[in-house]
C-alpha cells in the first residue's frame, strides 16, 4: 500500500480526527484513509471493485460480440512458448 505524509495539517482538524479515531476505536492513518474515502466517494473493497469491473465487461460491446478471449487459452498459450 502506498503512503503519504501531510504537513501543515491545522492544529484543530488534527485534534478533530484523532478524537474521531478513538471515538471509532481507528488509528490516526486509518481514520484519515476514512475520511479521504468518504470525501472522494471511492470504493475501497478490491473485491467489490473487481466484481464491479467484470461486471462492466461482460456488459461491454466486445463481450456482446463474442470478441473476448478466453483467459484459460491465453495463458496456455503463453506457457507453450
Amino acid at each position: 500500500m502506498s503512503a503519504i505524509q501531510v504537513r501543515d495539517v491545522p492544529q484543530h482538524i488534527y485534534r478533530l480526527l484523532v478524537e474521531q479515531a478513538s471515538s471509532e476505536r481507528r488509528s490516526l492513518a486509518q481514520q484519515v484513509v476514512t475520511v479521504l474515502v468518504r470525501g472522494l466517494a471511492v470504493e475501497v473493497d478490491a473485491k467489490r471493485r473487481r466484481g464491479a469491473l467484470l461486471r462492466s465487461l461482460r456488459a461491454s460491446e466486445y463481450a456482446a460480440a463474442g470478441r473476448l478471449s478466453d483467459a484459460a487459452k491465453l495463458i496456455r498459450a503463453d506457457r507453450r512458448r
